[in-house]
């Protein structure tokens, strides 16, 4: 006897029917980011409902959080993406990619093609294909951290390999020694708030370039010195301005305008006073996050002081970490206040706007990179693509080990996994099989991103790398993978197609991860919308 024990509006989807739902959420998503991946990937354009803005992109993760789901699977993907996103900043679309093709594989184990594999079965065997991955992958892993330029040789490349399927892969060589650059400079740090990115639309992208210090887009006032050299800086977040009652709602009535001259007398004495108390600390140059009116801004002038007004709260922030000064809002204790330092204040011009210029800051390894691009969804597609780059090269600096690109460690991990499959007993042997079909998807979807015969293209990669394996094997064989550029099979290390062996690791973990908690669903309940009490 079947009983609803579910409130009005709430749905239950049982078995197969919530299986099916699943698979078919998580293939969807797949599709929609595949075709963006790899060199030859293609572009989408994100455009608001409300707003009409447009954003022109093949970043994974920037598609999938533009996009409404109601499917609870193709949620589960969008938020892989997002955390492979967050741990290394490149591989978004490779890992739903993978999750979606091994959901496809399990689909035809689970529910057709007539084996009607158990789903914890098909688990099993995942569990055991994604360890043998794992460990050829690892195997294949190379460290060159030891030889300073080698290591510089192998960022570069895996930069150049990042960018490859950016907007920036014409100008790859110029963007990717400059990311290397800016990201030696954190001496093995992974704070990338050390790295400023300045988007500024004229130009060409190869106009963009790495400045040394730290740049405030902002411009200096029309009074006090334009030029600052040994700055001691304060950084503070108080009101300057000398027209406002800071008592909400107060009300001042006078009776003459004798009473009036009185109060503005006392308002700008209070802020002579206060001015007078900021100068007292020694400083020659003072940011303030608010805007400074044009009295404490004479004020300032008159003491030689350069005043800054209303750099945004994360222009302060940032300041405050690369200057080594703290943010203050009182200024009766001089000997609590944290002052900034830098060795030179400048005015420079980009294009047509000014902006300021901090040299020699107290954080050696601050730098700006200014990007100038020939349109706004340009300069910001160029700013998502260099961060991917950042990135990865920032996580490549603390785990240093390298694997090929290009398909290459793709198909090494596949024909592991289709060796072990030949010695694991029963169905889980079929789900082992899947697990290699699954990872061999990727160079097929890069061979038909850019147009070649993928089936010709992955068999014959697939070919050189059991011969690579095979004792007596050309060792070639192992190293390779697909050459986009003339559709052929190509030796990965000399063409210099290099990838991070976190990021390749954290692809398949999080991605075989993923298919293993959707595959374990047997129910979907949705819970009805919550409904306001009437007033």
């Amino acid at each position: 006897m079947s009983v609803n024990i579910f409130g009005q509006e709430a749905t239950e989807e049982r078995s197969e029917s919530a299986r099916l739902s699943s698979f078919v959420g998580a293939l969807a998503i797949g599709d929609v980011v595949k075709t963006t991946l790899g060199p030859k990937g293609m572009n989408k354009i994100l455009q608001s409902g409300s707003t009409g803005e447009i954003q022109i992109t093949n970043d994974g993760a920037t598609i999938l959080k533009s996009i409404q789901l109601d499917n609870p699977a193709a949620k589960i993907l969008v938020n892989i993406s997002k955390v492979q996103d967050d741990e290394v900043g490149d591989g978004t679309t490779s890992v739903c990619v993978l999750a979606s093709e091994l959901l496809r594989e399990a689909e035809r184990l689970v529910g057709g093609d007539g084996h009607r594999v158990h789903p914890q079965t098909v688990i099993e065997g995942f569990r055991l294909a994604s360890r043998e991955a794992l460990r050829a992958l690892e195997a294949a892993a190379v460290d060159n951290s030891q030889d300073k330029d080698a290591f510089r040789n192998d960022l570069v490349n895996i930069a150049k390999t990042t960018l490859s399927s950016k907007v920036l892969s014409q100008d790859k060589n110029y963007f990717a020694n400059l990311a290397v650059d800016a990201v030696l400079r954190l001496q093995g740090s992974t704070d990338l708030e050390h790295i400023q990115i300045i988007k500024k639309v004229g130009g060409k992208l190869t106009d963009s370039y790495l400045d040394e210090g730290f740049i405030l887009d902002k411009s200096l006032p029309a009074t006090g010195p334009k030029r600052m050299e040994k700055a001691k800086i304060m950084i503070a977040n108080t009101s300057m301005d000398t027209d406002k009652i800071k008592i909400f709602g107060a009300r001042v009535k006078v009776d003459g305008t004798g009473k009036l001259a009185e109060l503005e007398r006392a308002e700008k004495d209070k802020m002579k006073a206060k001015v007078a108390s900021i100068a007292a600390h020694g400083i020659n140059v003072f940011v303030n996050r608010q805007l400074v009116y044009n009295y404490p801004e004479s004020l300032f002038a008159e003491a030689g002081i350069m005043c800054i007004e209303h750099a945004d709260f994360e222009g302060v922030e940032r300041l405050s970490l690369v200057t080594g000064g703290e943010i203050t809002s009182t200024f009766e204790r001089p000997d609590l206040v944290k002052l900034g330092k830098c060795d030179l204040i400048e005015e420079i011009m980009i294009g047509e706007d000014k902006l300021i210029k901090f040299s020699g800051v107290a954080a050696g390894q601050a730098c700006t990179v200014v990007l100038r691009g020939s349109t706004t969804q340009m300069v910001d597609e160029a700013e998502r693509s260099l961060h991917d780059a950042l990135s990865v090269l920032s996580q490549t600096v603390q785990e240093t080990r390298t694997v090929l690109g290009g398909g290459c460690s793709e198909m090494l991990m596949s024909c592991a996994v289709d060796n072990l499959a030949k010695k694991v007993e029963g169905k889980k042997s079929l789900a082992v099989e899947a697990f290699a079909r699954a990872l061999r998807m990727i160079p097929t979807i890069l061979a038909d991103n850019a147009g070649w015969d993928s089936s010709e293209l992955v068999a014959k990669l697939r070919k050189r790398h059991f011969e690579g394996i095979e004792a007596d094997g050309d060792p070639k064989g192992r190293r390779a993978g697909l050459d986009m550029e003339l559709g052929d099979i190509g030796d990965m290390s000399e063409l210099g197609i290099t990838e991070s062996y976190k990021l390749k690791r954290q692809v398949v973990v999080s991605a075989s991860e993923a298919a293993e908690m959707i595959l374990r669903v047997d129910t979907i309940l949705r819970s009805a919308p919550r409904k306001r009490e009437g007033m």
